[in-house]
């Protein structure tokens, strides 16, 4: 049997994926309110993997944003064959 801390994690990539593809961000609150209301363990195991996984994901664009940057401008100044 799944421990709460899995079944929140599970969740949340569920709902995030159903964000992703509908676009409608209202999606985590109305799950939120709906597992609040039956268990505050659930509750607090979701939102802490769906913010876990929000950071990551912009943490992410981040590092590959920074390293687009870094390769172009390496690129840019590695010498040109003649």
């Amino acid at each position: 049997m799944p421990t709460t801390e899995e079944l929140g994690i599970r969740l949340a990539e569920d709902v995030l994926k159903a964000v992703a593809e509908t676009g409608d961000d209202g999606l985590v609150n109305e799950v939120n309110k709906i597992v609040e209301a039956a268990s505050s363990a659930l509750q607090e195991a979701y939102m802490a993997a769906v913010r876990a996984q929000r950071a990551e994901a912009k943490a992410r664009q981040f590092l590959n944003a920074r390293l687009k940057r870094t390769r172009a401008a390496s690129a840019a100044k590695a010498p040109t064959a003649t």
